[in-house]
């Protein structure tokens, strides 16, 4: 029986055997986006396949409660030195979109299964309709890229070379894709040798008997914090910028639930499966990772000791009904579920911002933009497609101090490459790498600012890809006084006579000479502005993060030749309002939400769960198309009429049809 040392011990191998695991990874790694980016993931299993251990320091933060075990059950007669492999969304629900391939390895000892080691890199191209593979405007999963189901890639210590054929002829950049997926291998070599390590130090019996008790303790961890939470139902919801070439929003909504040391999340009310790539596969999994990410970063706030494996999701269940956003059915396509992921963390943390709202802070960015260029190099006349920078927004404010700059909180594992490798390695000329001012939203606590980059391009029909791109309509919202952030925003040949404002469209071609200027998001703002000492706002102008007409008109500050101006000061915060409201969303949402009210969401989840899935995202978006001049569920029911005459072949809803 492991006792709480030996089970800290136990947990520290398994941490250090990850983290082994991850430096074998980045160091041999080929694409700039794994070995610099580090978005990929490496974690041990136990024999059913959930997680018992990560790294902390390096690569994605999304994956500590995943599980493989449908991926490991749909392959037979698994052999010592076997390595399987899976990009397919659709399959078993591990990958959750093509570029993200999956590879797990059996552990054996004396002829058992004793463990898995397992990870994901996300590959530079699968191939498909764009370079990088990911666009919001693709439609299908068939536009994004080449999929396989789970299958072996490597036999007894042997790659299927024709495996590998049907990739490097599929994909634009093959020799990065291969050098990933074997840098991968290693790192799950490296895993294998460390666990066979641990059952020769603590013995098969211990070791299997450790790793679940590993598990259980993360679970006894979760239920204690959710006991100390009050019993209660609470509701948040929040959009993403848009579902389609429509421009309407993509809602998420919550309806978070705690009795006891137990927590229902219900996304009843979210949108239906989209027509853009926004979707998120999760299978209808009541504890799929990609939904449970924002209570990851929630307990870990609440306690940074709690043990990272799948142990922490035993506690939740939630609700995706089928045809969703939350729960697409192919072939919707997933590319872009990432910025929905986005979105759901910022839901749950609107949730847990009304229960726990003292140790919680305002909403980060939310938007990871990864930006993939694809050109000819003119020294070498040979065509290059890399990942150039992640633009990632601010944090929150927090309880006792601002957002972080730049890193985005949430999404700050995606790591900055440093301009001199980008320029190296792709042939682009950066003239802007910075933080934007004003752009965090003002606070007692102030939040993080954006990112905002510019860089140059040489040749001729360069295509540019910039994913994940969102808040240049809904911003990050601020909590207990605090305000809103600025927005996103991307733009090509800003302040010339070619200038064009792309908005949130995230595709582009730039032709010699031309410079794409992205700007992110900011993290919101916590707390009243107006308490904000007048030193931290002088020294804010001073560092540049906030202008003199922003520190007087969100703050109050009055500065004189960057000199606080005392008397002038107190008279201007004495005559600013009071916030109201635990939220601050915007004039934008508020606007939208006069019209798109609570009622009126209610009404239209009623009627397209009355449709059959194919019908629902062409019934949203021809109700949006007559809602201009309506308000509420009237709006809504006469919109709905108005679709009705238009189109009589539009079912009547499940309720009629059965009478």
């Amino acid at each position: 029986m492991f006792d709480r040392t030996n089970l800290q011990v136990l947990a520290n191998h398994a941490r250090a055997a990850a983290e082994n695991m991850a430096h074998t990874l980045q160091r041999t790694a080929h694409s700039a986006f794994v070995k610099e980016t580090e978005d990929f993931t490496v974690m041990l299993m136990n024999r059913r396949g959930d997680t018992f251990g990560v790294p902390m320091e390096l690569g994605a933060t999304w994956y500590p409660g995943l599980t493989y075990g449908r991926a490991l059950a749909m392959i037979d007669d698994y052999k010592p030195g076997d390595v399987a492999f899976t990009n397919d969304p659709y399959s078993c629900y591990v990958a959750t979109h093509a570029p993200d391939t999956h590879l797990w390895k059996p552990v054996f000892h004396e002829g058992e299964i004793v463990a898995w080691t397992g990870g994901h890199i996300h590959n530079t191209d699968m191939g498909g309709a764009v370079p990088a593979s990911l666009s919001r405007a693709l439609t299908e999963i068939h536009q994004e890229g080449i999929r396989f189901p789970p299958m072996k890639l490597v036999n007894e210590g042997v790659f299927d070379e024709q495996i590998l054929k049907i990739m490097t002829t599929n994909v634009r950049k093959p020799d990065l894709n291969i050098g990933d997926i074997k840098a991968l291998v290693g790192a799950l070599n490296t895993g294998e040798r460390k666990v066979l390590a641990m059952v020769e130090k603590f013995g098969k019996e211990a070791f299997l008997e450790g790793v679940e008790a590993l598990l259980d303790h993360a679970e006894a961890q979760a239920r204690d914090m959710l006991r100390a939470m009050p019993d209660g139902t609470w509701e948040f919801a929040d959009y993403a910028d848009e579902d389609s070439v429509e421009a309407n929003p993509c809602r998420l909504k919550l309806t978070l639930t705690i009795r006891g040391d137990e927590a229902i999340l219900d996304f009843t009310g979210s949108d239906p499966q989209l027509g853009s790539s926004l979707n998120v596969p999760s299978g209808g999994d009541p504890r799929h990772t990609m939904l449970l990410v924002g209570i990851y970063y929630v307990l870990y706030t609440l306690n940074p000791k709690i043990l990272l494996n799948t142990g922490l999701t035993r506690p939740f269940a939630c609700i995706t009904p089928r045809g969703t956003v939350l729960n697409p059915v192919f072939p919707a396509a997933v590319g872009m579920r990432s910025l929905t992921c986005a979105r759901l963390r910022s839901v749950i943390f609107g949730a847990f911002s009304q229960i726990v709202p003292d140790r919680l802070p305002a909403a980060p960015a939310g938007n990871n933009c990864i930006v993939n260029v694809m050109t000819t190099d003119e020294r070498t006349h040979r065509t290059v497609i890399a990942a150039v920078n992640p633009v990632v927004g601010g944090g929150g404010g927090m309880p006792h101090r601002d957002g972080t700059n730049g890193s985005g909180a949430d999404a700050a594992y995606l790591k900055n490459t440093p301009i001199e490798i980008t320029e190296t390695e792709t042939p682009v000329h950066f003239v802007k790498y910075g933080l934007a001012r004003d752009s965090g939203g003002p606070g007692r606590w102030r939040g993080g600012l954006a990112t905002e980059m510019a860089f140059r391009v040489a040749a001729p029909d360069s295509r540019i890809t910039a994913r994940n791109r969102d808040r240049s309509f809904f911003r990050p919202w601020g909590v207990l006084g605090g305000r809103a952030a600025g927005l996103s925003d991307m733009t090509v040949n800003p302040a010339t006579p070619h200038e064009r404002r792309l908005g949130n469209i995230d595709t582009a071609v730039l032709q010699p000479g031309d410079v794409l200027d992205i700007r992110s998001a900011g993290g919101g703002g916590r707390g009243d502005p107006r308490e904000r000492e007048s030193w931290r706002v002088a020294r804010d102008v001073a560092r540049g993060y906030v202008s003199q007409e922003a520190a007087e008109r969100d703050y109050g500050v009055v500065l004189r030749e960057g000199v606080v101006d005392e008397a002038a000061t107190a008279e201007r915060r004495a005559a600013m309002p009071a916030p109201r409201g635990h939220f601050h969303f915007g004039a934008e949402r508020d606007s939208f939400e006069a019209r798109w009210t609570r009622e009126a969401y209610d009404a239209l989840t009623t009627i397209l769960a009355g449709l059959p899935i194919h019908w629902r995202f062409f019934a949203k978006t021809e109700i949006f198309r007559r809602m201009a001049k309506r308000a509420g569920a009237q709006g809504v029911a006469d919109a709905l009429a108005e679709v009705r005459a238009r189109f009589p072949e539009m079912p009547p809803p499940a309720r009629e049809a059965a009478q």
